[in-house]
């Protein structure tokens, strides 16, 4: 378990203090509402209200004997109720409790994650602003390609999370389900209105149809979506090791005062944030991965899902809040070096607008095939020798014959790739 990594609203949701709290609200929800529909006496109500209460160290010493951690906290509640705790989980089954309360955990803790969720939005569209026109050189296989900004590819991610935004909703919608249906869903003891008004009273939906369980199709909904952000997230930390990496060097998380980044080699500035998040990403994933195994289960229920769900559920909502803790600190406090983009933008002589120079050619009447060819002839020339670009252009004789000095200089023009970088960020309604 990762307790380290817990924040104190995780900590509280997952603790088996809250637990036993949680379940002790769905009891007092069932019987309030057995009350309504004439099944339990006030007179029996006021006491359990009164006295229903739990001891979490009790119910430990109780569940040795027990082997059930349902009965062993239902002993402990009646040694507090007395004779009037009959009437708590009356009709209902272990799954009826714990499937229940399981929905309010997941949807206390996914709505603490969509807040952090909607923050880092936020951020990233702030500093997609802030760096709108800071040109960076972009990069396809790694190699470099054509000039964007910094501020396009944060653009980019604020969108990708948007969309995660609208995802987690859906999959707290998916996961805020109850049942009160009893041993394999039929409503044997009781009446399908009784699981309607405990879920309502408790703020989720009932399951329009369930057998023992209900059914993990929608908790694979929910730990898959907190896979895929874990993934983008993890696309942004990739990005930024790389543009930390000492060859590029065009941002770096931030290096604290007193902080060291290597036992060994005092110079040295890790980016351990992002590498952490790499690995968490991956932890979320496998979580994912067995909630989607938890789905078959034998006939109307076994319990293969519950042991594993104790783990995966707690551990990747705590993994999920502190990734996105961890990320807003790192892209708000993000180290961005301009002047270094710019050098790496030039580094390779003008060769980044080659295609600008290939389209010019067609334009002007030649083939796209004879372009290309001269195109690329001087581009190779400039990565042969190291030579300037423009300059090997004008010197050939086949391409000032089509495009003279001034049409080849206007090429190379950087600023020209605003225009439509502006264009993109207003389809966004990204303004200042």
């Amino acid at each position: 378990m990762i307790e380290r990594y817990q924040t104190p609203d995780m900590m509280r949701i997952w603790s088996d203090e809250n637990k036993f709290k949680t379940w002790l609200d769905v009891e007092l929800a069932a019987v309030e509402v057995l009350n309504d529909n004439g099944f339990v006496p006030s007179e029996s109500l006021e006491v359990i209200k009164e006295k229903a209460n739990f001891d979490k160290n009790r119910i430990l010493e109780i569940e040795k004997t027990t082997r059930h951690d349902v009965i062993a906290f239902l002993t402990n509640v009646a040694e507090y109720v007395g004779p009037d705790s009959r009437y708590i989980h009356m009709g209902m089954t272990s799954s009826d409790l714990l499937d229940t309360s399981l929905a309010l955990l997941c949807k206390e803790s996914g709505e603490i994650i969509l807040f952090k969720l909607e923050k880092f939005h936020q951020l990233l569209r702030k500093k997609a602003l802030k760096y709108k026109d800071t040109f960076q050189i972009g990069r396809s296989h790694g190699v470099h390609a054509e000039p964007i900004t910094f501020g396009l590819k944060m653009a980019l991610w604020s969108e990708e999370f948007l969309r995660h935004i609208g995802r987690l909703k859906s999959a707290i919608k998916s996961i805020s389900i109850g049942k009160i249906s009893g041993a394999v869903g039929t409503f044997q003891h009781l009446d399908p209105i009784i699981e309607e008004q405990v879920c309502s009273k408790l703020g989720i939906a009932a399951a329009t149809v369930s057998n023992q369980v209900v059914q993990r199709d929608g908790h694979a909904h929910f730990l898959q979506t907190l896979a895929l952000i874990g993934a983008s997230i993890e696309k942004i930390a990739i990005e930024i090791r790389h543009l930390q990496r000492t060859e590029v060097l065009e941002a770096e998380e931030s290096f604290k005062k007193g902080q060291k980044g290597s036992s060994a080699m005092p110079h040295k500035k890790n980016p351990i944030v992002t590498e952490r998040m790499t690995g968490f990403a991956r932890l979320l994933r496998s979580n994912a991965h067995v909630s989607v195994e938890n789905i078959a289960l034998w006939h109307e229920r076994d319990i293969s899902h519950s042991s594993v769900e104790r783990i995966i559920i707690p551990d990747s909502t705590t993994l999920m809040d502190y990734m996105l803790i961890r990320m807003h600190d790192l892209i708000d406090n993000l180290i961005v070096y301009p002047d270094k983009m710019m050098e790496n933008i030039e580094s390779t002589n003008g060769l980044i607008f080659s295609q600008e120079v290939l389209l010019a050619l067609i334009k002007k009447g030649i083939t796209r095939e004879q372009a290309y060819s001269l195109v690329q002839k001087n581009a190779m020339k400039s990565w042969d020798e190291k030579s300037n670009f423009l300059q090997n252009l004008k010197s050939d004789i086949n391409i000032t014959g089509i495009l003279n000095n001034d049409e080849l200089e206007d090429l190379f023009n950087i600023n020209k790739v605003l225009k439509n970088i502006n264009k993109i960020f207003e389809r966004l309604n990204l303004n200042e």
